[in-house]
């Protein structure tokens, strides 16, 4: 599956609504067995860890078994980060580029910035991501995920729906 530009944005688009619409199963689909989800840390340096098997991250699934877990936990009230009522989201991406193309792979970077409300708060989250997309099925797949919280100075717990 050849993917245009307009296609992989109305993927990603696609990725965030149904973060918005809280249809967790549905958003498993967009990644691949294999996927990793990872978010480093900053250093005190203010430079990013680089390794998340020897250094400290926000969140690191080596693969989609990790992210199954996550939505589990979420689905039956057992999230750290989240309590009832879940908080309502509204996920912005932007700044897309396509960084290489191979056989059957897109490399991508956008930004993108997540609004959070709950208990009469709204929480604001912001950064980059970096994701690599298989685009040999019928549907591309998410293999890899790396998101940079910019804002990581925050008093919660962040969480999947956050980013």
């Amino acid at each position: 599956m050849s993917m245009n530009f307009e296609q992989i944005q109305a993927f990603l688009h696609r990725e965030a609504r149904l973060l918005d619409d809280r249809q967790w199963d549905e958003w498993l689909t967009c990644y691949h067995e294999d996927a990793v989800y990872w978010m480093p840390c900053w250093d005190d340096e203010d430079t990013l860890t680089e390794d998340p098997q020897t250094e400290l991250s926000l969140i690191y699934y080596p693969n989609r078994q990790g992210l199954e877990d996550r939505v589990y936990r979420i689905k039956t009230e057992r999230s750290g980060a989240s309590s009832m009522p879940e908080p309502r989201t509204t996920h912005l991406r932007s700044c897309l580029e396509i960084l290489e193309r191979s056989e059957g792979q897109v490399k991508l970077r956008f930004n993108w910035q997540t609004n959070s409300h709950r208990y009469h708060s709204t929480q604001m989250f912001f950064g980059t991501a970096f994701c690599t997309l298989d685009v040999t099925g019928e549907q591309p797949l998410i293999t890899e995920k790396k998101v940079i919280l910019n804002n990581d100075y925050i008093n919660q717990v962040i969480d999947i729906y956050h980013l």
